[in-house]
This record gives structure tokens, C-alpha cells and sequence, in this order.
């Protein structure tokens, strides 16, 4: 991994781009509907889109109509819920899992706990469930042994990840390595070099997915052990670096 200084290469027309969004493209907010998307982001996106002939997605623990909310009126390619919904560049959607009973009986437990815990919030993005306990940190321990033990009595169909002030769960058999990889097999992603942008250990599946065809991995923001080849210092950096990278491919 390079140092925390050191951007990116030098960007090719060959790219495809990966994109995560909290924490990559915008600032992480203290709960997910108070984030702020700024004003150019959305053009600088459909730019980026422009200049790699439409090998661009995101890549999110969001919903897809999430993401649409965010960047309208664009509805790029994107991974929702680490890869369990897909929208292809043609527009289809491929739905990667399901809302196994597992999930469900998750989801109700944890409703439950969260119910006399304020602070706690419980999203329930139907094939994914997010447990957000930013403004609750002291309940962090108890939440990742009740996760842990209902996990363990899901026949291994579930897993958690642990990020900034959240506990995601989701199918084991879809993430962020294989939304990557499902885009690689389809136009225009198809022959390209995937680059991956991410800030958090969910981000990591897609970086070794990048690595594995030869590609690049920028991990944003600093500290933490990563698979990353290069940094970038924050959200803004992130911006700053994709709106250079939109100037040199469409010759601006």
C-alpha cells in the first residue's frame, strides 16, 4: 500500500470506475438521511460516465432508490445493498439475493432491541439490514453479541460487517467483490481495468476484485490496515481527484 500522501495514477480511457459513496463521494453524517450531496457532484458523475463511455457505477450499502435520491435526476449502473440489488448499464435490474427468513427473524430481534435504546437506528433496506449506532456508541459490545448470536443460527446464510458506527447485515453470498466482478462480465465494463474507490472494511471485497484483474484500489481517508495500492486524504481529495480525472479524458 502506498503512503497516505499519494494519489492515483495517471487515468487511462481503459479505466472502469467503482465508485462507494458515504465516506468516498460525500462526508459521512451522523445518520444516513443527513447527508449532504454537493452541488456539482451529480455532473461531475454524469462527466465521469461521459469520458469512460459509460463504464461508471456506484457501489453502496444504499438501496438503489437511495441512490437515486441522492444524485438525481442521474440513474447511473449501481450496486445496492453490497451488490444484492444490480442496475445494469442497459437499465435492467438483477436481484442477488432475497429476503431469506433469516433476515427477517434478524431484523424483528433487533427491532426489538433497539426499541428502549434510543440513538440506536435500524434500517431495514429489505435485502440488507443496517444498525447504525452513532449516537448510541455505548450500546456497541451489547449489538455486536446479539448480532453475533442470532448469526449463528442462520445456517451460515448471513453475515455482518462492521463499519463507522454501523453493523451490516446481509446474504453471505453477495458483496461488493462480486458486484464488481458481475459488472466486469457486462458492456461497457467488459475488457476494461477496474478501479475501485472506498473508505470503510466493506470497500475491501471490491479492492481485491480490482487487484485480482490487475487494477487499482484507492482507499479515502487515513489510518487503517488496507488491500488499497493508494490513498486519498478525504471525500473532498476523492471529488477533487475524479473532476481532474473528468478534465484529462474529455480533454477539458
Amino acid at each position: 500500500m502506498k503512503s497516505d500522501e499519494c494519489k492515483p495514477p495517471k487515468p487511462d480511457k481503459a479505466w472502469a470506475l467503482f465508485l462507494d459513496v458515504d465516506g468516498t463521494l460525500i462526508d459521512i453524517a451522523e445518520t444516513p438521511s443527513m447527508v449532504a450531496v454537493p452541488a456539482e457532484l451529480p455532473q461531475l458523475l454524469a462527466a465521469l460516465g461521459r469520458a469512460l463511455d459509460g463504464a461508471l457505477a456506484l457501489v453502496s450499502g444504499r438501496t438503489l432508490s437511495d441512490l437515486d435520491g441522492l444524485f438525481a435526476p442521474l440513474a447511473l449502473p449501481a450496486a445496492g445493498q453490497h451488490g444484492a440489488e444490480m442496475r445494469l448499464a442497459d437499465g435492467s435490474i438483477e436481484k442477488c439475493s432475497i429476503r431469506s427468513p433469516e433476515l427477517i427473524r434478524l431484523l424483528a430481534r433487533i427491532t426489538e432491541f433497539a426499541a428502549d435504546r434510543p440513538g440506536i437506528l435500524v434500517e431495514d433496506k429489505g435485502l440488507s439490514i443496517a444498525v447504525h449506532y452513532r449516537l448510541a456508541p455505548q450500546y456497541r459490545g451489547d449489538l455486536q453479541r446479539l448480532i453475533a448470536t442470532e448469526l449463528a443460527s442462520s445456517r451460515n446464510a448471513l453475515e455482518t460487517m462492521a463499519g463507522r458506527c454501523v453493523f451490516e447485515v446481509k446474504s453471505r453470498n453477495v458483496s461488493k467483490r462480486t458486484a464488481v466482478e458481475y459488472f466486469m462480465r457486462t458492456a461497457p465494463f467488459l475488457g476494461r481495468l477496474p478501479v475501485v474507490l472506498g473508505d470503510d472494511r466493506t470497500d475491501e471485497d471490491g479492492f481485491a476484485a480490482a487487484l485480482a484483474r490487475g487494477g487499482h484500489a484507492v482507499r479515502v481517508g487515513t489510518g487503517n490496515a488496507t488491500l488499497a495500492d493508494w490513498r486519498l486524504a478525504s471525500p473532498a481529495a476523492a471529488r477533487a481527484w475524479l473532476s481532474g480525472i473528468a478534465d484529462i479524458l474529455n480533454g477539458t
